[in-house]
């Protein structure tokens, strides 16, 4: 694998971290597929998308899996910013580095992402066709998480007082240097509504998965931003390229993928569930990771 950092060309002045995967035998004068690999909300490449990016290239594919903008090693202020339009953005930055490099087939890049990651490959895919292939892993459309709730029960209205707080966020911002945070996934255990968020807890706070540039926060200005935003916006129109939809029986995220594959356009689309699996299990769980790879790769392979 490769460590590389490349100018984010999106107007932003960032610079982005990434690793590059290799199969076995690679020969840098041929020319490969490509699958670009998004993390989770709150993380970073070195924890469930790194993971999936490594084992997809023992399948033989080339991978990259990054750091967003604002978050990781990739450059940014301010830091822990996770706007879910320049999340979005980033995957295609991502790919415009991709295409300068003589060992990528342009016409053969695919994309697929962890959780939030999912939400915003699939938000990216309609934006931009160089993508030519889709799969998401637990997927969450943020913007319905934080309006709708975990279990999909709380009205849109009602979240209006945390796009309130959003907005107070930001001038509370605007008047000091350090910017107010807000957890995406529970900081401590005893803050964990329910056993799955506890496991989110345990991935990210614990020796389980914890990463030193992985804080598991996100600036409070960001969820007024998150809240209005829907991953799956136009899907019905724009969602047309073939796309494998995995989730765990267990996740209580489910109907966000549910959700994906239901609005989607693309003729070509296939859902695969993971029994026993619950959302965070797919992050790392070596059963069921495999699980999910041994569907991603060969829908990857026979697409691009």
């Amino acid at each position: 694998m490769d460590k590389v950092k490349f100018k984010n060309l999106n107007g932003q002045g960032v610079t982005m971290a990434a690793v590059i995967n290799f199969p076995e035998g690679f020969d840098e004068h041929k020319k490969y597929p490509v699958v670009v690999v998004s993390h989770p909300g709150g993380g970073v490449k070195e924890q469930a998308s790194g993971l999936y990016a490594k084992k997809l290239a023992e399948q033989g594919l080339v991978t990259i899996a990054y750091d967003a903008s604002y978050q990781g090693e990739s450059t940014g202020e301010p830091r822990q910013l996770e706007n879910p339009y320049i999340r979005t953005e980033d995957i295609s930055a991502v790919i415009d580095y991709l295409t300068t490099l003589p060992y990528v087939d342009p016409e053969r890049i695919g994309a697929m992402g962890i959780c939030a990651g999912a939400g915003y490959t699939a938000n990216a895919a309609m934006n931009d066709r160089r993508i030519k292939a889709v799969g998401s892993v637990s997927a969450v459309n943020i913007g319905s998480m934080f309006r709708n709730g975990w279990d999909n029960n709380v009205k849109d209205e009602d979240a209006i007082p945390f796009i309130q707080h959003g907005s107070q966020a930001r001038t509370s911002d605007a008047g000091k240097p350090d910017s107010e945070i807000l957890p995406l996934a529970p900081m401590r255990k005893e803050d964990a509504p329910n056993k799955e968020l506890e496991e989110a807890w345990e991935y990210y706070h614990t020796p389980r998965c914890q990463s030193p540039t992985a804080p598991g926060y996100m600036t409070a200005r960001s969820i007024s931003q998150i809240i209005t935003y829907d991953a799956y916006n136009k899907a019905e129109a724009f969602l047309t390229q073939p796309l494998q939809v995995i989730a765990g029986s267990e996740a209580g995220s489910k109907w966000m993928s549910d959700d994906m594959y239901a609005r989607a356009a693309s003729q070509d689309k296939q859902f695969h569930v993971v029994n026993g699996a619950n959302h965070m299990s797919l992050y790392d769980v070596p059963q069921y990771v495999d699980e999910a790879v041994s569907v991603l790769a060969p829908f990857f392979q026979s697409k691009l």
